[in-house]
């Protein structure tokens, strides 16, 4: 077996393994089945049974064996592990790319990594003036800013982390590499959480992606916590939501987000910030706007 077609396999299996943890016979509604349990969540049987598969055939799919596998199936053990939406493409993912037999599939997985965003789409963020916003790539690579979301994420082009000043600021890598993203994030338990799922389901989406394979090859030697996040096999799809930042010169912003994919660019995410009015975190991005101007001369232009 190849390398890569190895560590399709692992990921796989132990994606399979960590989701059938986590569902009870409660959950499952199996409370009369079964005595005695060794297993954490439940047995490869019960979730064959739920599926409505046998189970030598289960056990295949866990062992990474999903080549050939149709979509009916999939919906079925997805339906059986109570996956997520982000989870239930995670998989999906992994069957493809379990079908394409190594070969790099026609989902994007070997496009060009943009390392910047399109004048057209920089004109848009800038003609956002109020609320801070900018775009990534699945790599969590910030690709484009406007002149406040340049200003929130300061801390992170300012990063020693940050390979050269030509280099797009990486968010993963400021998570877990600069001890400055626990004062910059309120949450950074969770933040660090987020960046691992994002990572975990784009490395489901794009395998033969280097760049992103020598990120998470970096980071899992560099940092234990990431190692210890990476192994748990999360996925998270991150379209809107809550977060907060303290930023060194304004404070505390609590702020909500919509992040919307980019279509004429596969792989890319616009997320844009917004403060509810009448609020401390809205006077305080007034604030912001204001120290961005100031500083907008001293700031290094972004890549490209």
């Amino acid at each position: 077996m190849s390398g890569a077609r190895s560590h399709r396999s692992e990921a796989a299996r132990d994606f399979l393994a960590t989701r059938r943890a986590k569902i009870t016979p409660e959950d499952a509604g199996l409370t009369a089945y079964g005595g005695n349990r060794r297993v954490t969540g439940l047995r490869r049987e019960e979730v064959a049974m739920l599926a409505g598969v046998s189970a030598d055939y289960y056990t295949r799919l866990e062992k990474g064996h999903l080549a050939g596998v149709s979509d009916s199936v999939l919906d079925a053990v997805a339906g059986a592990l109570h996956l997520d939406e982000a989870e239930r493409a995670y998989l999906f993912d992994l069957a493809r790319n379990a079908n394409a037999g190594g070969r790099p599939g026609r989902r994007g997985t070997t496009r060009r990594r943009a390392t910047q965003v399109r004048p057209t789409v920089q004109t848009v963020l800038d003609s956002m003036r109020d609320v801070p916003a900018f775009v990534r790539n699945g790599r969590l690579d910030i690709l484009g800013t406007n002149t406040l979301g340049r200003a929130l994420y300061s801390p992170v082009f300012d990063s020693p982390t940050r390979t050269s000043d030509v280099s797009p600021p990486n968010l993963a890598r400021f998570g877990f590499l600069d001890p400055a993203a626990r004062d910059c994030f309120p949450d950074h338990d969770g933040a660090c959480h987020t960046n691992v799922q994002l990572l975990r389901a784009e490395a489901g989406r794009t395998p033969h992606d280097k760049d992103l394979t020598d990120l998470i090859g970096e980071l899992s030697t560099r940092s234990e916590d990431f190692r210890t996040r990476w192994a748990a096999h999360d996925v998270r799809l991150h379209r809107t939501g809550r977060k907060s930042f303290h930023h060194p010169a304004v404070g505390r912003l609590d702020l909500s987000f919509e992040a919307m994919a980019l279509e004429a660019d596969p792989g890319l995410t616009l997320t844009v910030y917004t403060a509810e009015p009448d609020t401390a975190t809205a006077e305080r991005l007034s604030l912001l706007a204001s120290w961005a101007a100031t500083h907008a001369a001293d700031e290094a232009p972004l890549p490209g």
